[in-house]
């Protein structure tokens, strides 16, 4: 079976079995940022940051987070430009998308636009120093990815 890519909520919903842990991806050229949302899909928190090397390995990576979380489907930060077209990383984290496909779990490319500014904000105001935040970001990034999804999720759900 093809997996599944989509940047619609509703497709991707319609994709997934209902309830289940999802894992958002904050990937970026160095390391990817994880996050894990519980089975209502109520809250997203990050779970941790890996250090990209070759692909095969950063699957392996995924590939035991899901099956430790028992994931139903992965949702990806998709880095549009501010005008909402692909740049040269929009196609780069696509291309890293599809290469999930062995996962064989739906995929969600979610806006990520202010995702990193507004986690980097949010950890200045409350006075992170420069290493942690440096160490924390891409997963905190992760879960903010994340909460937008499944707060979108949710909303389709309620019928608003």
């Amino acid at each position: 079976m093809a997996t599944m890519i989509t940047t619609q909520s509703a497709e991707f919903a319609s994709a997934l079995v209902d309830g289940g842990k999802l894992v958002g991806l904050d990937v970026g050229t160095k390391t990817i940022g994880i996050a894990i949302c519980d089975a209502g899909w109520h809250f997203a928190g990050p779970s941790e940051t890996i250090r990209r090397t070759k692909f095969m390995a950063d699957l392996t990576s995924l590939r035991r987070i899901i099956e430790h979380e028992h994931a139903i489907g992965l949702v990806v930060g998709l880095p549009l430009s501010m005008d909402g077209s692909d740049s040269p990383r929009t196609q780069s984290v696509r291309a890293f998308a599809r290469n999930l496909a062995p996962l064989e779990l739906p995929i969600l490319l979610w806006d990520e636009r202010w995702s990193t500014q507004a986690v980097e904000r949010a950890m200045i105001e409350a006075d992170v120093s420069r290493a942690k935040r440096a160490e924390k970001v891409d997963a905190l990034a992760a879960a903010h990815i994340l909460q937008g999804a499944i707060d979108a999720l949710a909303n389709l759900g309620s019928g608003s």
